[in-house]
C-alpha cells in the first residue's frame, strides 16, 4: 500500500494528535475520515484482488496437466503474497512433481501447511479466537477530550459523540415483518365474461 504526500502529512498530524491530544479543527476531521476511506478503499481492493487471485489458480489447478507452468508460476505468487496451501494444493503438486519447480513447491507448501496447522491447533487449544476482519475506522470530532467527557457519567455527550440508546425490549418478529395479507380473488363478474 502506497500513500500519496498529502495521505502522509494527514497520517503524521493524525500520529501526532495521537500522541499530544488536543482539539481537532474540522478541517483536521475531514482530512482524518478522508484518509481512513481511502485506507478502507485500499483494503477493500486489496481483498477483491486476492479473491480473484485465488479464483485464479483455482482455475489453473482444475485445467491441470495442460496448465502446470501456469499454475505453477501463479502458486508462486500466491505463497509469496502469504497464501496457505491447501490439500488440493498439495495434491496438484505431488501429480506434478516430477519437475524441478513441483518438486521444490511442494516441498515449500509442505512445510507452510505444517506450520499452519500447528498454528490453528495450538490456538485451539489456547482457545484462542482467529482475529475478524478490520472494522471500519472512525474518528471522533473534537479529538480525545469529547470521547473521554461523553464516557463520563453525568457529562452530556459532544457533538460528535451521541448518546446511548435507552433499554428497550427486543422487538417481536410479528412487529419487525408484519403478517403478508394475500391479494384478494378477481371479482367473479370478469370471470363470467372472460
Amino acid at each position: 500500500m502506497a500513500f500519496s504526500a498529502d495521505e502522509l502529512r494527514v497520517l503524521r498530524r493524525a500520529l501526532a494528535i495521537a500522541l499530544h491530544p488536543m482539539s481537532l479543527s474540522d478541517e483536521d476531521v475531514q482530512d482524518c475520515l478522508r484518509l481512513a476511506g481511502s485506507v478502507d478503499e485500499a483494503v477493500a481492493e486489496a481483498g477483491r484482488l486476492r479473491a480473484f487471485l485465488l479464483a485464479d489458480l483455482s482455475r489453473y489447478r482444475n485445467a491441470l496437466p495442460g496448465s502446470a507452468t501456469g499454475y505453477l508460476e501463479l502458486l508462486q505468487d500466491a505463497l509469496a503474497a502469504g497464501y496457505d496451501p491447501r490439500p488440493d494444493d498439495l495434491a496438484a503438486l505431488r501429480a506434478l512433481r516430477g519437475g524441478p519447480l513441483a518438486a521444490a513447491l511442494l516441498e515449500r507448501c509442505q512445510v507452510l501447511a505444517e506450520r499452519s496447522v500447528r498454528a490453528r491447533l495450538a490456538g485451539r487449544a489456547a482457545g484462542a479466537a482467529a482475529p475478524g476482519p478490520r472494522g471500519r475506522l472512525l474518528a471522533l470530532p473534537g479529538g480525545r477530550a469529547v470521547a473521554r467527557a461523553a464516557d463520563r457519567p453525568g457529562v452530556p455527550a459532544g457533538p460528535g459523540r451521541p448518546q446511548k440508546p435507552a433499554d428497550r425490549p427486543m422487538p417481536k418478529p410479528s412487529e419487525v415483518f408484519p403478517p403478508r395479507r394475500r391479494p384478494a380473488p378477481p371479482p367473479s363478474e370478469e370471470r363470467a365474461a372472460g
